[in-house]
């Protein structure tokens, strides 16, 4: 018992660096995470405070608790054993399938990323990039809203900056769990986007096991009152358009909606459309070729970042026009489907989308290139400026939602021949404009953002 025992030096390290790991693992570490999650759930309550849309109690879950929560719903239980009958594997090997999936959707939602830097951030890159205005807003309608239902926000899809944007101009009504596309899922950027509680989804997936485990979280989200934003067009617009929606995650919501005594589900249309679209010439591209994908290129997106430090150390630098969001009238899911007892998520998708169509901001830039594509001669800028004021009171008579910038159309036209003349999508010769040779493409894509409201 008193014998005297020899250990190597590095054996011993060793063993005093378990009892060290041993000891922050069972008795540090938890009092450690206790403190800062005590300090984090009394920033949230003071948040709550501020918001219209409290932060929910699902949102705030522990994500290792609600991966668990996931994975033995009965219902991804049974597509389990029905993947692993389908696929001829064990029924342990899908359930880790099912486990991977989980893990791959589920956030981690944190309020203080989300609100003391994604705001943060948001707020800086919109007003930097943009003239940012709102659009229509039935303020009374949008605040008539049950404060109990969970509130969607279904929007058309123009840019990556839609995230940014929305984000932004929804900072004071509550924190926005958005579904993310699998671009996203790149280190850190994965992280960081998680981290602000959006979810990843596989667009092209026709897995039944991944399909199911989406289904339920989002509709365990939706029971839970998660306030979402969604694209239904499921992609980036190609043509400048708001395309037709898709019903994957509208369906997963309308069908695991409890008709009875379960909570509303409000979906909010919202309208986004921009002077410039950063993407643009991507996206009309990818339109050329029919084919949705896009290939990125760090050495092109670092130039256009270099770029515009560039002008701005030299004192040239512009913003890139106005990005405005419109927000329609709010459509409770209960009230609905009385009056569309049959194919209610195909009711729900066109009905949302329709009004997200009235609600689309008419900009500067959108009118000079439907002037000047219809044009069947050379302009000067006081012809353009008629011609853009016939065409906005056309479409105000038709209830459109025209953003005048200082109140003046004859504004609105010089705004946007100045920016479609700095990016040579037209072209000026003694005084008189005319669209650019091979840039008809480029007009066409920021006029069809209006053209079904003329």
């Amino acid at each position: 018992m008193n014998r005297l025992v020899e250990l190597p030096l590095w054996l011993l390290l060793l063993i005093v660096g378990f009892a060290i790991f041993s000891a922050l693992e069972r008795v540090l570490v938890p009092s450690v995470r206790w403190f800062f999650r005590r300090r984090m759930e009394r920033a949230v309550a003071r948040m709550n405070t501020k918001l219209e849309r409290p932060i929910e109690p699902f949102k705030l879950a522990r994500r290792h608790d609600m991966i668990q929560r996931l994975i033995y719903d009965p219902k991804v239980t049974e597509a389990i054993v029905q993947h692993a009958k389908t696929e001829a594997v064990p029924e342990n090997v899908a359930f880790e399938t099912a486990r991977r999936y989980a893990r791959e959707i589920v956030p981690s939602f944190s309020a203080s990323i989300y609100f003391g830097i994604a705001l943060r951030a948001s707020r800086w890159l919109s007003r930097s990039l943009y003239r940012v205005r709102l659009g229509h807003f039935d303020q009374a309608a949008i605040e008539a809203i049950d404060k109990d239902a969970t509130v969607i926000f279904v929007m058309n899809h123009r840019s990556n900056m839609d995230y940014v944007l929305v984000t932004y101009l929804a900072a004071e009504r509550s924190a926005l769990s958005y579904a993310v596309g699998e671009w996203a899922q790149v280190w850190p950027l994965k992280h960081l986007i998680r981290a602000m509680g959006a979810y990843f989804i596989r667009r092209g997936s026709r897995n039944p096991l991944y399909r199911k485990v989406l289904a339920r979280y989002v509709q365990m989200a939706t029971a839970g009152g998660v306030t979402q934003a969604v694209f239904p067009e499921g992609g980036l617009s190609l043509d400048g358009t708001v395309g037709e929606p898709r019903l994957g995650l509208l369906n997963y919501v309308v069908s695991g909606f409890e008709r009875d005594g379960g909570r509303d589900v409000v979906f909010v249309p919202v309208a986004l459309n921009y002077d410039r679209v950063l993407e643009d010439r991507i996206l009309i591209s990818a339109a050329h070729k029919k084919a949705r994908k896009f290939k990125f290129s760090l050495l092109k997106m670092l130039g256009f970042i270099g770029r515009q430090i560039k002008f701005k150390l030299m004192g040239r630098y512009h913003r890139f026009g106005y990005a405005s969001v419109g927000f329609g009238a709010p459509l409770s899911l209960r009230e609905f489907i009385k009056t569309c007892p049959e194919n209610v998520t195909e009711c729900v998708a066109n009905a949302v989308m329709a009004r997200v169509r009235d609600v689309v901001p008419v900009l500067p830039v959108p009118l000079v290139a439907t002037v000047m594509l219809t044009a069947k001669a050379a302009m000067d800028s006081q012809q353009v400026a008629t011609a853009v004021t016939e065409l906005a009171e056309q479409m105000r008579a038709k209830g459109a939602h025209i953003h005048v910038p200082r109140d003046s159309l004859d504004y609105a036209a010089e705004i946007g021949l100045k920016m479609l003349t700095l990016r040579h999508m037209i072209v000026e010769d003694e005084g008189k404009f005319s669209a650019a040779q091979g840039e008809f493409s480029a007009l066409e894509f920021y006029a069809s953002s209006i053209a079904h409201l003329k």
